[in-house]
């Protein structure tokens, strides 16, 4: 499994939880995989993860003691019944995805290096580790 991390420059804490995604179906193969490919996939990963927690807060849920009191050190206790119906466009999310890395908005590190460009092969095995940083735009430039 691929483990992804997100940061943005300027933050301590990462933007969101370290998670997992299966990696590219051309890695088993031994075919290249370039950044390109490698954005699409996770971004679909992530559109079809978003949808199943989209799908499961329709649920409503008896909360134990411990979840309720997480809940309030976050400051949300959630029990479902979220009738909350997002669309997401994959197609979209990719493009918007890509669009940003060209615009420089974020970079993307694999195994700890740095890749730039979107159309090259990638160093990527199984158990390789993305990380995106985002980057803090300056005002008054």
């Amino acid at each position: 499994m691929l483990t992804i991390s997100a940061h943005a420059i300027g933050r301590r804490k990462p933007i969101c939880d370290d998670f997992t995604v299966p990696p590219p179906a051309a890695i088993s193969t031994g075919g290249p995989v370039t950044l390109r490919e490698l954005i699409e996939h996770v971004v679909r990963a992530e559109v079809e993860a978003f949808k199943t927690r989209q799908s499961e807060r329709r649920l409503v849920k008896a909360l134990t003691a411990r979840q309720i009191q997480e809940g309030l050190a976050t400051g949300k206790v959630s029990a479902g019944g979220s009738e909350l119906d997002q669309k997401v466009d994959p197609d979209q999310a990719v493009a918007t995805a890509l669009e940003a890395f060209t615009d420089g908005l974020f970079l993307v590190m694999v195994d700890d290096g740095e890749v730039k460009e979107l159309d090259a092969g990638l160093p990527l095995t199984a158990d390789s580790k993305l990380t995106f940083v985002r980057l803090t735009l300056l005002a008054g430039g």
